[in-house]
C-alpha cells in the first residue's frame, strides 16, 4: 500500500513538475490564435475600409510579424530547455581548485565559482542564475542566451498582442464604465459562469486581460534580466553589491550571446560560440565584500 501510494504520488508531482509548461503553451498559442483572428476578421470594420487600412498586404504583414515572434518563442524555448547548464559531462580540473571554489556534498565534487546546486534539477549548475519554474529548468552558463532571447520576443509579443486588442477593451467600455463592463475584464469567469456573458465575449476579454497581464510580468523579468546583463551578475549575485565579473557593456554581451552577440538574436539558429567555459572567469574586482568596523577605521575583508 506504501509503494503503491509512493507511485501515485510521484506521478502527480510529475504532472505537476510539468503543468506550468504546458500552461504556457496554451496561453502563447491562444493568444497567437486570438490576434491572428483579430486581423483577419475583425479587422475591417467597416466595408470601405476592407480595401484601405486592412488591405490584404496589411494582413499579410501583420501575420508575418506575429508567426516569426511565435516561431522565435517556441524555438528559444526548446532550445533553452534542451541546452542543459549543469556540470554533469563537464571536465572540471580538479588539479585547478582555487580561489571562489566550493565542495558540493550533494554533488560529491569541487565547483567552480559562480556555480551552485539546484535543489530542483538536484545538480549543480555552471554560472546558475535561477531555476526558471516556468520551463523547469535552470538558467545557467550555456542557456542563458536563449532564455533572454525568449523573454525578449515574449515581450515584443505581449506588446504587439496588447496594442492589437485595444479594439476589445474600446468595444467593453464602449458604453462607459458600468459594473458589467468592469466584471467582464476583472473577473471574466465569474460572467461566464454566471451566463451574464457569451463564451465568445469572454474568450476575448479572457485573452486580451492576460495579454496585459502578461506584458506587465514579462516586462519585469525582461528588463530586470537586462539590468543583470548590463552590470556582469546573475541573480544570485545582484543580492550582494559587488560586481567582480562585469567586463563592460561589450564584454558582458559577448560573454551572454557569444561572438556572433549582435545577430544571433534575431533567430536561434544563428551560431555564436561562447567565449568563456563556464568554470574560469575574468575577475576585474574584489571577490570579497569590504566592510568598516567605524568611521574613519581600515576597511577589513569579511572572511
Amino acid at each position: 500500500m506504501t509503494s503503491y501510494a509512493a507511485n501515485v504520488f510521484r506521478k502527480v508531482e510529475r504532472t505537476c513538475y510539468h503543468l506550468p509548461v504546458i500552461f504556457n503553451t496554451f496561453l502563447v498559442f491562444s493568444i497567437t490564435g486570438e490576434v491572428s483572428y483579430l486581423v483577419l476578421v475583425e479587422a475591417p470594420l467597416e466595408a470601405d475600409q476592407k480595401r484601405t487600412e486592412w488591405s490584404l498586404q496589411w494582413k499579410s504583414v501583420h501575420l508575418l510579424v506575429q508567426y516569426i515572434m511565435l516561431c522565435n518563442i517556441c524555438w528559444n524555448a526548446v532550445l533553452f530547455v534542451r541546452t542543459s547548464p549543469s556540470i554533469k559531462g563537464v571536465f572540471l580540473g580538479g588539479d585547478s581548485v582555487g580561489q571562489g571554489w566550493r565542495y558540493c556534498y550533494a554533488c560529491e565534487t569541487h565547483t567552480p565559482p559562480r556555480c551552485s546546486h539546484c535543489y530542483d534539477c538536484n545538480v549543480c549548475v555552471l554560472r546558475r542564475d535561477h531555476h526558471c519554474v516556468f520551463f523547469g529548468q535552470c538558467v545557467g552558463f550555456c542557456n542563458y542566451r536563449y532564455f533572454l532571447t525568449c523573454l525578449l520576443f515574449m515581450w515584443s509579443g505581449l506588446l504587439y498582442a496588447t496594442l492589437m486588442n485595444a479594439e476589445v477593451f474600446i468595444t467593453i467600455l464602449k458604453e462607459g464604465v458600468t459594473l458589467h463592463s468592469v466584471f467582464l475584464l476583472m473577473i471574466p469567469w465569474i460572467m461566464l459562469v454566471s451566463g451574464q456573458v457569451s463564451a465568445r465575449a469572454f474568450a476575448f476579454a479572457f485573452i486580451a486581460d492576460t495579454c496585459v497581464v502578461g506584458f506587465l510580468l514579462v516586462s519585469a523579468f525582461f528588463f530586470f534580466h537586462l539590468f543583470l546583463l548590463f552590470r556582469g551578475q546573475t541573480t544570485r549575485e545582484w543580492y550582494s553589491s559587488r560586481r567582480p565579473y562585469n567586463l563592460g557593456l561589450l564584454g558582458n554581451l559577448r560573454h551572454t550571446f557569444g561572438s556572433r552577440w549582435y545577430l544571433c538574436w534575431l533567430c536561434p539558429l544563428i551560431p555564436s560560440p561562447l567565449p568563456g567555459d563556464g568554470i574560469h572567469f575574468q575577475i576585474t574586482g574584489s571577490l570579497e565584500p569590504v566592510i568598516t568596523s567605524g568611521v574613519g577605521s581600515t576597511p577589513q575583508r569579511d572572511d
